[in-house]
């Protein structure tokens, strides 16, 4: 395919890499980041979805993809497909993805999970949102960036799914650093809190798969300083897109919003901010209950 990217930061870069690797003709451009290898450097966003087949952006937020679609969605050809892979609130994704079907294009949201690892090793997991023409059109590309790819629903569905999977995750994570600050003060050792909670009805991705307590479990990012693997003001940013749509719907999120705080005090008013969204553990560690 003939394919325009638009966001070549830290994860935007090696997603399309991996689509050069696996034959595609990529074109693309960002306002900050160099092109990676292979990829062809445009001049603006327009220019970059010129006659593309597939146009994938992957930007910061949704006032940003608001900007960028304004800006090529004109610029589409008839029949192609806008596959927006940021994580942004919903209702942008939705007016954008409504902007894009007037004009006469595809379109679908689908954010992703996995990380900066993932987006390098084509490991990501895909939430789409949009029609089944439009998802059977970007599920070969899904393969190549991917491990696996998920229609969601109609558009906006691919963003609702991947907040609510990261509220589950912030809020969980919170408890498993909270439960071994606990642990600690208890004198229960942690690689025996692991065995026990491993294995048992606290398990759990945060527990098991990426561990908050150095030396326990799989290599995680506790291993490493806790430089990130997904950063906390990161977790911040999707908590408040879960906390949001929560509120544009009333729905009642309680524990989502107590994450939320607590992630926003440990980023902006602790030193939570260029820390792995785990370290929550360490800042437990020197608390007390007041």
């Amino acid at each position: 395919m003939k394919i325009g990217f638009i966001g070549l930061g830290n994860m935007g870069a090696p997603m399309a890499a991996n689509l050069v690797a696996a034959g595609h003709e990529v074109t693309g451009f960002d306002v900050v980041a160099p092109c990676p290898n292979g990829v062809v450097a445009a001049d603006s966003g327009a220019a970059a979805a010129a006659g593309q087949e597939v146009v994938i952006t992957m930007l910061p937020n949704g006032d940003i993809l608001r900007h960028v679609a304004a800006e090529i969605i004109p610029a589409m050809q008839a029949g192609a497909l806008f596959l927006d892979c940021s994580t942004v609130d919903v209702d942008s994704a939705r007016d954008v993805a409504s902007d894009a079907i007037a004009a006469g294009l595809l379109a679908a949201d689908a954010p992703v999970s996995g990380g900066i690892g993932g987006a390098t090793a084509g490991t990501l997991t895909f939430m789409a949102g949009g029609s089944d023409e439009a998802f059977a059109k970007a599920a070969p590309l899904f393969e190549i960036m991917g491990q696996k790819a998920v229609h969601c629903g109609p558009s906006g569905n691919g963003q609702a799914a991947k907040i609510c999977n990261n509220m589950i995750l912030g809020a969980t994570m919170i408890v498993t650093c909270e439960a071994f600050a606990l642990a600690d003060k208890l004198g229960l050792e942690r690689q025996k809190m692991f065995d026990v909670v491993s294995t048992s009805s606290g398990y759990s991705w945060t527990m098991n798969a990426y561990c908050p307590a150095p030396g326990v479990g799989p290599q995680s990012p506790a291993d490493n300083d806790y430089k990130p693997g997904f950063a906390s003001e990161l977790m911040l940013k999707d908590l408040r897109l879960s906390q949001q749509a929560a509120l544009s719907v009333d729905a009642d999120t309680p524990l989502g919003a107590a994450a939320t705080s607590l992630y926003k005090t440990f980023v902006e008013d602790e030193d939570g901010k260029g820390t792995d969204f785990s370290a929550m553990l360490p800042r437990f560690e020197k608390r007390s209950r007041s």
